[in-house]
């Protein structure tokens, strides 16, 4: 069992949230970049920046136009879902690297994702000068479609020339797995230089056992030195990849290349974590965790966690 450590809330200025709230509630996705940090609000149309130390606003960026729907359910059926977010090397149309955020694939309108250019000084533009590129992923998602009855994207990375997808079951289908793609291929099917995204190379299963019976499932997942896999897990007692249900405890893991689980570490307090980061310092992972606790007037949290290696 671990003990992760609060390092802060995601609080925002309430009058920059388009419901006027103190805080991001519903934070997925990790990319820490020096002493920043960016994570997506999946249930809104923001990305999220903030640094790591001290207790300065999360600075929100407009990803989409307009405004969600305020009723919850009518919230859940329109929102795009964003739950990954990993960064892409340059590319000619990117020269200084983007990000890029996925829709989870899980429902009709969840099949957008989004690429973010950084500039030369590695910032993702001023104001409203958000540089994006809008991807229609239905084409990409087709064959995952085929293979998973619930597609359900919630991690993302990428680790040599391979983008790692991470495929979440759930308790109708407790199929996990990670999916592999030839990254340069997807970045050149971003640039339009082929019509066709690549199908998967490799599909690894991800079998993370349980917590009381219900399957621990991946909610990110991020690339260790060596080949190895970061994934943070969550036993979420729901039988589809759209509505929620109580979480009975989480846990990190590290797995091989091939998927065979080397280490899981349960959570102490059982934290919903939505998005996973690290850096490795000598023998150590230096871990950071953002959590989603699944009710809008509870503030998502940057948790922290070291493990040895």
């Amino acid at each position: 069992m671990l003990t992760s450590h609060l390092l802060r809330t995601l609080t925002v200025d309430p009058a920059t949230h388009p419901r006027g709230q103190p805080h991001l509630s519903a934070a997925s996705g990790l990319v820490q970049m020096g002493g920043r940090c960016y994570v997506v609000a999946d249930d809104e149309h923001h990305l999220g920046k903030f640094k790591i130390s001290g207790n300065d606003p999360v600075k929100l960026r407009r990803m989409f136009d307009g405004d969600l729907p305020t009723d919850p359910q009518q919230r859940k059926a329109a929102k795009p879902d964003l739950e990954t977010l990993c960064p892409l090397p340059a590319t000619p149309r990117h020269p200084h690297g983007a990000l890029l955020a996925l829709g989870s694939g899980s429902a009709a309108a969840r099949h957008t994702g989004l690429v973010m250019a950084f500039n030369a000084q590695g910032k993702l533009g001023k104001g409203d000068d958000l540089v994006t590129q809008r991807l229609d992923l239905r084409t990409l998602y087709a064959p995952l479609h085929t293979e998973f009855a619930d597609l359900n994207i919630e991690g993302c990375f990428v680790d040599g020339d391979v983008l790692h997808l991470v495929q979440r079951g759930h308790q109708g289908n407790a199929r996990s797995a990670c999916i592999h793609l030839h990254l340069p291929q997807v970045q050149a099917w971003m640039l339009d230089e082929e019509n066709t995204p690549p199908s998967p190379s490799r599909i690894i299963p991800i079998d993370l056992g349980d917590i009381d019976g219900i399957a621990l499932t991946p909610t990110d997942a991020c690339a260790l030195p060596g080949g190895n896999w970061l994934l943070s897990a969550v036993a979420e007692n729901t039988v589809d990849s759209v509505q929620d249900g109580p979480s009975l405890g989480s846990a990190i893991a590290i797995l091989s290349p091939q998927g065979r689980v080397l280490r899981l570490h349960r959570l102490h307090g059982a934290p919903k974590v939505e998005g996973i980061s690290v850096e490795v310092t000598g023998k150590q992972l230096n871990i950071l965790m953002v959590t989603d606790a699944d009710d809008p007037a509870v503030a998502s949290q940057l948790l922290n966690v070291a493990l040895g290696i």
